[in-house]
């Protein structure tokens, strides 16, 4: 299946979602409203969670405080019917999660939103190619996969360090002064792509823009 083909699978996947759910695809995308940008943390629970979730919020509600307009939602999607999931989703410009199922849920943002996404220790060396598969996704679906943070210190894993199977379900710390800077950069290149004051970026993609809801 080649890219168009990809990209108009997603919309049409997206599209019946947010139909199903009741979604006004006009107001998708921070409700509509080009001055306000919201930022989802959604957070697992065991297996590639955040070590402390809080100092996790708080890092980036304090970057999404320096952007006029910028609000941030936490949620457990296991605590979520499909519906407020496609809601939630629907109204984010900027998805924050570790790796894992619960990221599939970016195809329900709209085109040009952005994804930051994070690993336990030992992922990159140990995980392989398979790791990427939200980044495929966020491109396939014409979106900005905006980077990854791996987990760089921790405990070594027991008797034999080079089994993933080992690392795969660790949790995942932070650091503070990296996902800061990480978020500044990307809260305000989503801000001004929203309210239409850039147009593309340095690699030349598409400006922001609401999905156009095809559901035939």
């Amino acid at each position: 299946m080649n890219k168009e083909r990809m990209l108009r699978a997603a919309d049409f996947m997206r599209c019946k979602a947010r139909a199903y759910c009741g979604v006004d695809a006009s107001k998708a995308g921070g409700g509509g409203d080009p001055a306000v940008l919201r930022v989802t943390l959604l957070f697992r629970t065991g297996a590639r969670a955040f070590k402390d979730e809080a100092a996790v919020t708080r890092v980036f509600q304090k970057e999404c405080k320096r952007v006029a307009g910028c609000a941030v939602a936490a949620a457990h999607p296991t605590n979520l019917t499909f519906c407020d999931q496609v809601r939630l989703l629907s109204a984010t410009d900027v998805l924050i999660s570790s790796h894992g199922a619960q990221m599939t849920n970016l195809l329900f943002m709209d085109r040009n939103s952005s994804i930051m996404e994070f690993y336990p220790l030992g992922w990159k060396q140990r995980a392989g190619g398979g790791q990427y598969v939200f980044r495929w996704m966020a491109s396939w679906a014409e979106m900005r996969h905006e980077g990854s943070w791996w987990e760089p210190v921790g405990e070594p894993c027991p008797n034999n360090p080079d089994i993933l199977d080992c690392w795969k379900d660790r949790q995942i710390g932070h650091n503070e002064t990296y996902f800061a800077q990480w978020a500044a950069r990307v809260f305000a290149a989503a801000k001004e792509r929203k309210t239409g004051n850039a147009v593309g970026d340095s690699e030349g993609g598409p400006p922001r823009e609401a999905t156009v809801c095809r559901c035939s």
